[in-house]
């Protein structure tokens, strides 16, 4: 049994993290954003990072998915050059492992850079070169999932999915289908998955976060998905929900993102806790760094404060995203033993620390003798 302390900031900053559900387009710094438009001669809706947060809504509640997805137009407008990718991702797996985020896995569609003709294999080449970079500097470990794109025709998704069989083993982890989900069933996309699975590629899908079960049931039985992005729908069928859990098929929760999307009324109708208490394999992710304004730190604190997260908790969902990475499974056994012993560590440590104004015994006794003396 680990030691209940206080969950805070500074506690979750120094335990080690995953961050298996990250989007690149939706992650970069707002300061980034202004030089490179500068540099690419791109008009932006605000030449400020105040003017340019509050025109992408960062941070805020939206309508729908559909509204949410907006600011992504307006990032990915400088997100056409291979400098521009390579700098972005550089910058994203640096910011994550400032926070103690160990594994990182980046997931955006290549079809989405090449408005001013760059290359398919230019633009994963350029992002997996970032990431080795900040790699070698940080320590992190970083990867790619290409997206298929709900919304658009499954013979991209299919070039998509070619795509991710070449790049396996390179930095490709994986593949996913993100985009509009209502009305854009993944089923549609069932040949891109095919392909995947006959390559014994990773696979994760969008589904249950702007629509109901039966979109997660087609992820799962139709493509074959080893994750569930979001999945916050899942709760409604108790049937497909007891065969995620018996599968142990992790869902990718993204709370705030849950919020600002619609997808759930607020931080309190989350299915988060749920899902912990009943067994599933529930990890913690950002969504976007940038539009949501997050962190898997801030996350994790806005679950613990919500649902009165234990210690116990908090190291089941941690050691969730390790088991739940798609790192090939000795190196996942290896961290997953190291990050063990590394979260009894720390959180033995906040433990012995003395109660906020007090000193532990050695340091009040030295403190006695200095004012005697």
């Amino acid at each position: 049994m680990l030691p209940e302390v206080p969950i805070t900031e500074e506690l979750l900053r120094a335990l080690p993290k995953t961050d298996l559900h990250c989007h690149l387009d939706g992650s970069l710094r707002l300061k980034t954003m202004l030089e490179l438009a500068e540099e690419q001669k791109v008009k932006l809706p605000a030449d400020t990072e105040d003017g340019l947060a509050k025109a992408m809504k960062i941070g805020q509640r939206h309508g729908s998915l559909e509204e949410y997805l907006k600011g992504f137009e307006i990032t990915l407008s400088v997100l056409q050059t291979d400098a521009a990718l390579y700098r972005t991702a550089y910058e994203l797996a640096l910011d994550a492992a400032a926070e103690n985020v160990r594994v990182l896995e980046v997931r955006y569609s290549p079809v989405l850079h090449l408005s001013k003709g760059l290359k398919p294999t230019v633009v994963v080449e350029a992002v997996l070169e970032g990431l080795r970079k900040a790699e070698r500097e940080a320590g992190i470990k970083a990867g790619v999932l290409v997206c298929g794109i709900r919304n658009m025709s499954p013979e991209i998704s299919l070039r998509l999915a070619e795509l991710s069989v070449a790049y396996k083993g390179r930095g490709v982890l994986g593949f996913d289908l993100a985009g509009a989900e209502h009305g854009n069933p993944a089923k549609d996309h069932q040949e891109a998955f095919q392909l995947i699975l006959n390559n014994n590629v990773n696979c994760t899908v969008h589904a249950g976060e702007a629509y109901g079960p039966p979109s997660i049931a087609q992820a799962l039985h139709y493509c074959g998905a080893h994750r569930i992005g979001h999945g916050v729908r899942l709760r409604e069928d108790g049937d497909l929900l007891n065969y995620v859990n018996d599968h142990r098929i992790p869902i990718e929760s993204c709370p705030s993102s849950n919020v600002q999307t619609g997808a759930v009324a607020d931080i309190a109708s989350h299915p988060f806790k749920f899902y912990l208490d009943f067994g599933i394999r529930v990890t913690v992710n950002t969504d976007n760094r940038l539009i949501t304004n997050t962190t898997v730190t801030k996350e994790l604190m806005i679950l613990a404060r919500q649902f009165n997260l234990t210690t116990t908790d908090l190291q089941n969902v941690l050691i969730a995203g390790f088991k739940s990475s798609f790192l090939t499974f000795h190196d996942r056994a290896q961290l997953i033993r190291r990050v063990t012993e590394e979260i009894d560590h720390t959180i033995g440590e906040f433990a012995a620390r003395p109660p906020e104004g007090k000193l532990a015994a050695p340091q009040a006794r030295a403190a006695a003798r200095t004012a005697r003396s």
